[in-house]
């Protein structure tokens, strides 16, 4: 059985492009939620619609789990006040699993059932019947690990019926100032798999983040490839780039980068994935093969 399936038996979900009413009565049905909140548009959307369904019984809880991108916070916590929602900020470091910090490609898996867990634990000391995150049809699409957690744990995807960009259309309809935000993985989906993450390497991300939007550069991400740093940035930003080329390379190699290279791919989501999946298709290929001979 495929988790995508798993997810949708768990949730009851019909058939896609759920309209907004919709989704909100589904929410409504369950009394009472807490919403794990990242302050992205996706969780920003549940959010807005467990307020507009629940009133005070939805709380949003944003999760510090020590590699948030410089600013998620205050922006996580200036959106919640914005639509109106209680929102409770609680710290877990799930580096403290070997999985974590060693990077398995699995990794999400094992951090998200921490996290997760951890929700349902607080939802159950405040009384709250589910727990519900920002998972869209969209994400099914690529490698996500974490799914299969959320599924384990009984997690509540209300957008599950619904692609990124019609989740944008929804956060535009409910007036959410992030509607068009770039999507926001944490920092650890930042380094190749099966390398050692430490806070000081994290830190040394988070700065070169930083120094680079400082620049008015303001979609960015810095892939951290040992030696080499990889930029990503919107193609429309590359000769802010070219101009400010020098004082780039020059803070890089000042965090202890030897190489600093720009990303001719641009900015997008999942590019740490490529030589896994890459290696998943080889290994599918040679067992295809296998079976054939």
């Amino acid at each position: 059985m495929s988790i995508q399936r798993k997810i949708e038996i768990a949730g009851d979900y019909g058939p896609p492009r759920d309209d907004l009413e919709t989704v909100v009565a589904r929410i409504r049905q369950c009394e009472s939620a807490l919403i794990a909140f990242s302050g992205g548009v996706d969780s920003s959307v549940v959010a807005a619609l467990a307020k507009r369904a629940l009133g005070d019984n939805a709380v949003a809880v944003t999760i510090d789990n020590g590699a948030l991108r410089d600013g998620e916070i205050e922006q996580a916590t200036a959106t919640a006040k914005a639509i109106g929602i209680r929102h409770i900020l609680i710290a877990l470091d799930p580096r403290d699993i070997s999985e974590v910090t060693h990077n398995d490609p699995e990794r999400c898996y094992y951090c998200k059932k921490l996290v997760f867990g951890a929700l349902r634990g607080l939802a159950d000391q405040l009384s709250l019947n589910v727990v519900m995150d920002g998972t869209n049809a969209s994400d099914l699409d690529s490698h996500r690990p974490g799914i299969k957690a959320l599924a384990e744990l009984g997690i509540m995807s209300p957008l599950l019926n619904l692609t990124k960009d019609e989740v944008r259309d929804f956060a535009r309809n409910l007036g959410l100032a992030n509607a068009d935000a770039p999507s926001a993985a944490c920092l650890l989906t930042s380094f190749p798999y099966g390398t050692l993450i430490t806070p000081a390497r994290v830190e040394r991300l988070r700065d070169a983040e930083r120094a680079v939007r400082a620049l008015g550069i303001a979609k960015v991400k810095i892939r951290d490839h040992n030696d080499f740093a990889r930029i990503e940035v919107d193609r429309e930003e590359v000769d802010k780039v070219i101009t400010h080329a020098s004082a780039i390379a020059e803070k890089f190699i000042g965090l202890g980068f030897a190489y600093v290279t720009l990303d001719l791919q641009w900015l997008r989501s999942g590019s740490m994935d490529i030589v896994l999946n890459k290696e998943n298709s080889r290994m599918r290929d040679v067992s295809s093969a296998a079976t054939k001979s």
